[in-house]
């Protein structure tokens, strides 16, 4: 059962992207293509190298050389959790407009060597940013360790008593569970108050773990988990709620950190093709039966999920331009090229959808 072949939404936001050091090859390259995909709002992962955004300074000037590559994007900034970070800190970032605060498990993903151990001694810190309504972006796993039993597998869900913990002490918090992999995770989003919600990713609706294990340019954290979870992640998309919006993670990797000596870079890059690849996934799903109906598959479900919630949780004005997607209108490239970097895109060679700004 196929979708429709063309829908008119809303000019989407994505709520986790990486751009990567700015300035820089990388984000000369991936920055242009956000809009691309019919997205002109995201959310800006802090995570750079070899030292990540920690002060109100650093992360305007981040800011500042996103927009000299594409001025048309709103580019929201955010701090990475760190010993180094004040509640005046917090006060001033909330000044400057700074959107959010992400908090990386040590160890747990891409340039996290700085990342959290323990909540307890940001108690001060956690306090100033609920009293002024900067967010809490979680990169939700526990630390992979073979003699705590977490593994790739189960780090979400060993990490969802930290949520729940960080929900009960701070109740008025605004948290957001990113790139939500499996039905444990979502549940949780669920079960905790307004102030809690999910993201959600475009590979993850695809994937499973055997995709993920296959392919080095599938190669993520979190992984990819069962089709049980998946089929818990496609749910949240059509009956969201305002619980679950888009976050892709896109993740860009030159192809020699994928490909080349050593351990693969963890990472999916998905930023030029987001919106289409959400509706590939959902069409497979009609596909498989893992969503029954494709009139489940609503307007108000695709422009919710794509641009509504995630702009109304963070105090984004709702966009205003349309874009309209086709369905089979574009072809993936193989890579996308750019002076000193070469990306490859999930699902290289596919067909998707086009995307034309009205």
């Amino acid at each position: 059962m196929p979708l429709k072949d063309s829908y008119q939404l809303p000019a989407a936001a994505d709520m986790h992207v990486h751009l990567r050091n700015a300035p820089g090859p990388i984000a000369q390259l991936v920055t242009p293509t956000i809009r691309q995909a019919g997205v002109d709002c995201v959310f800006v992962m802090p995570n750079l190298a070899p030292r990540p955004v920690v002060s109100v300074a650093e992360a305007l000037e981040y800011k500042r050389q996103l927009q000299l590559i594409d001025p048309d994007v709103t580019y929201l900034v955010s701090l990475y959790l760190h010993e180094s970070i004040t509640p005046d800190e917090i006060r001033a970032a909330k000044k400057a407009g700074i959107a959010g605060v992400k908090a990386y498990p040590r160890g747990a993903t891409t340039n996290s060597e700085w990342g959290v151990v323990s909540f307890e001694p940001f108690h001060d810190v956690l306090a100033a940013m609920e009293e002024e309504g900067i967010v809490l972006n979680l990169h939700g796993e526990a630390p992979c360790s073979c003699a705590d039993g977490v593994t790739v597998m189960n780090a979400e869900m060993k990490f969802l008593p930290v949520l729940k913990d960080l929900a009960q002490k701070y109740p008025t918090l605004k948290i957001v569970l990113e790139h939500c992999t499996s039905a444990e995770g979502v549940a949780a989003v669920r079960s905790l108050g307004a102030n809690v919600v999910g993201t959600i990713t475009a590979h993850h609706l695809a994937l499973v773990v055997d995709d993920w294990a296959a392919n080095v340019n599938n190669y993520c954290k979190p992984s990819a988990k069962s089709p049980e979870d998946r089929r818990a992640l496609l749910d949240a998309v059509i009956n969201s709620n305002g619980k679950f919006f888009l976050g892709t993670d896109s993740a860009p990797h030159d192809i020699s950190a994928k490909k080349g000596k050593g351990n693969t870079a963890a990472g999916v890059f998905t930023q030029p093709f987001a919106l289409g690849y959400v509706l590939t996934a959902l069409e497979e799903a009609l596909q498989r039966g893992d969503i029954k109906d494709e009139a489940a598959v609503t307007q108000q479900a695709l422009s919710g999920f794509f641009s509504e919630f995630g702009r109304a949780f963070y105090g984004v004005a709702p966009a205003t331009r349309q874009v309209l997607l086709k369905r089979g209108g574009q072809v993936i490239p193989e890579s996308l090229k750019g002076d000193g970097a070469e990306i490859v895109p999930f699902r290289a060679g596919e067909m998707t959808w086009s995307v034309e700004w009205l």
